[in-house]
């Protein structure tokens, strides 16, 4: 998947365990983690929303997109129909 989670290098600069952000967030210690090494297969907006609170950033510090070997990025043009 070309989506990753960067939520340890966030954690990291901000000198919080995992336990700390999961009692701030109300979230399980389990789903951070599965969200933290990248086996998470979705994330709900509310969590987003709770992690960016916490930890003081924006949902692109979090979440971001790596094209793989192979993958090609579409022109804006050719991806939203335009002129």
């Amino acid at each position: 998947m070309a989506i990753r989670c960067t939520l340890d290098r966030m954690l990291q600069e901000r000198r919080m365990s995992l336990t700390e952000l999961a009692d701030r967030v109300g979230v399980t210690i389990a789903n951070l983690s599965i969200l933290k090494t990248g086996k998470a297969r979705a994330l709900r907006f509310s969590t987003l929303d709770a992690l960016c609170r916490e930890l003081q950033c924006q949902p692109g510090d979090i979440v971001i997109f790596e094209p793989g070997p192979g993958m090609e990025l579409e022109d804006d043009e050719d991806a939203y129909g335009g002129a």
